[in-house]
């Protein structure tokens, strides 16, 4: 199923493996495009290609813009964690494919990345403590075929689900977080 453009859970195109992009192409760009666009008018600050139906290895990231005039979108080609820290620290997520929640992920606090760009460059990207770091490590994720449900505990995952489930019935889109589910009593 997909609104506004991005696919969501429990599709099956977000549980594959991404397949790395072998030449930047035409297509590749026209996909990078497509991606910020749908990111933008979907108020999403990450987006993996599996998120809009293609199942590369390509993610878009933009932690900071606040209006059209300042988004400039990385676009991160084949990205692959080299380092990482061993603390995790709990961070509240949401994910465009998954509208309506947010939940509670506990992920390394530190990553460095090593990515391709539109012209082919290697690029490293070093992240901790924010956003960013938390964005990286979640749209990487995406291109193993892992969504934020799967880092959930059991427990976790079935509160997660009941609250994504009711988030779709009462019509929630890409880009609302809603509030993070609780275990009722």
């Amino acid at each position: 199923m997909e609104i506004n453009g991005i696919v969501l859970s429990p599709d099956e195109r977000l549980r594959r493996e991404c397949a790395p992009i072998e030449e930047i192409t035409p297509e590749i760009e026209r996909l990078a495009s497509h991606m910020k666009q749908e990111m933008f008018e979907n108020a999403g600050c990450g987006l993996a290609a599996p998120q809009v139906g293609q199942t590369v290895q390509m993610i878009v990231i933009d932690t900071s813009y606040t209006s059209r005039e300042d988004y400039d979108p990385y676009v991160l080609i084949n990205p692959v964690i080299i380092e990482q820290s061993d603390r995790l620290t709990a961070f509240s997520e949401g994910c465009l494919s998954i509208p309506g929640i947010s939940c509670e992920i506990y992920r390394p606090d530190h990553v460095v990345v090593e990515a391709y760009d539109l012209d082919a460059n290697l690029i490293r990207y070093e992240a901790a403590g924010d956003l960013m770091c938390v964005c990286l490590q979640h749209e990487i994720d995406h291109l193993k075929g892992i969504t934020m449900f799967e880092r959930l505990d059991p427990a976790a995952h079935v509160i997660a689900l009941r609250a994504y489930q009711d988030a779709l019935a009462r019509g929630a889109k890409p880009g609302e977080t809603g509030a993070k589910p609780v275990e009722t009593e």
